[in-house]
């Protein structure tokens, strides 16, 4: 498989878990810190946070797309929730999953359920998990 690649961006990372990210064209910037869970002082955001604050917006961006595509309206209220888990494997090192809640408010439940599971093939974040963290996508 290909992609013809249209938009790329760049972030550098200082510091790790305790530094700092941001993007090298100086749009974004985030002050990063360890979650208490995980040993820290809880300040600052965490890599799970941005994972799960993209994951979600991407998978909402899909499903407009695909709507749009398929020449289906969505409630202006519907809105994608991603929770993010990190934790220790049990063969060692550290894994990720992830579980997406979509809410489609008074949309017909078969339609929802059948934009949310093309919207599963489109997205490039569902794409690029696919196979590689546990990952759970439910209608709400």
């Amino acid at each position: 498989m290909s992609i013809n690649v249209v938009y790329k961006t760049t972030a550098r990372a200082t510091g790790g878990r305790d530094g700092f990210a941001e993007t090298t064209d100086g749009s974004f910037r985030v002050d990063l810190g360890v979650p208490k869970e995980m040993g820290g002082d809880g300040k600052g955001n965490n890599p799970e946070q941005l994972f799960a604050a993209g994951y979600s917006a991407c998978f909402l961006g899909a499903m407009k797309f695909v709507a749009g595509e398929e020449k289906i309206d969505i409630p202006a209220d519907t809105h994608v929730q991603a929770t993010v888990g990190i934790g220790p494997r049990s063969d060692g090192g550290f894994g990720l999953e992830v579980a997406i809640e979509v809410s489609l408010p008074g949309m017909d439940r078969a339609k929802a359920v059948e934009l949310v599971k093309k919207t599963e093939f489109v997205c490039p974040y569902a794409n690029a998990t696919k196979g590689n963290i546990k990952t759970t996508v439910t209608l709400v």
